[in-house]
């Protein structure tokens, strides 16, 4: 099972996520995501649907569409996300922690606009974190982005800076501001900003 404690996904989690997900069910320890504590202010409801609007900057390639119902996460639109969140370097998927969609739908919702996310960074291979940490002092030697837990993103015409104080109010993990670049970084890691 995934250990909410640690924050730790080992090869056994790794496959029961892979599995539980292409079953269209949802893990126990993943179930109550919408109503734990990490998310303030009833953000997050128990039902209805989710959608969210993406495109990554670097393939143009996009995801618009209900990700989740309920509690329960879609294989199909999983399937789509992760292949658009790749590694576009290495051109490897990865699956995303649903966790990260739950909070990129949070901070959408907030801004009140329908303008897509732009997405400059999804999951990162281990040989494409260690190129760009040779290259920036910035990037995180145990980056989230490389376990699928970290997103960065920009959202045309509207402030980074108040996507920022979005996601920081949520509480829901962790949130960096990068002003030079335009551009946030959010993960489902521990509750910090920097």
């Amino acid at each position: 099972m995934y250990d909410m404690k640690d924050n730790q996904l080992d090869r056994r989690s790794f496959l029961a996520i892979g599995a539980a997900t292409l079953g269209g069910v949802m893990l126990p320890s993943l179930s109550n995501i919408a109503s734990a504590a990490t998310y303030k202010n009833g953000v997050i409801s128990s039902g209805g649907s989710r959608r969210l609007s993406f495109r990554n900057a670097h393939t143009e390639e996009s995801f618009s569409g209900v990700y989740r119902v309920g509690n329960k996460y879609l294989p199909d639109a999983f399937k789509q996300i992760n292949m658009v969140l790749r590694d576009f370097r290495t051109d490897q998927v990865y699956p995303m922690d649903p966790r990260v969609m739950d909070i990129l739908h949070a901070v959408h919702s907030k801004t009140g606009q329908s303008t897509p996310f732009e997405i400059i960074s999804g999951y990162r291979s281990p040989k494409t974190n260690n190129m760009l940490r040779s290259n920036s002092g910035g990037v995180a030697k145990k980056s989230l982005h490389m376990e699928g837990r970290a997103i960065d993103l920009r959202m045309e015409g509207y402030s980074t800076k108040r996507l920022r104080n979005i996601a920081v109010a949520l509480g829901a993990g962790g949130v960096g501001y990068y002003s030079r670049s335009n551009f946030i970084h959010m993960d489902s890691g521990d509750v910090r900003a920097w």
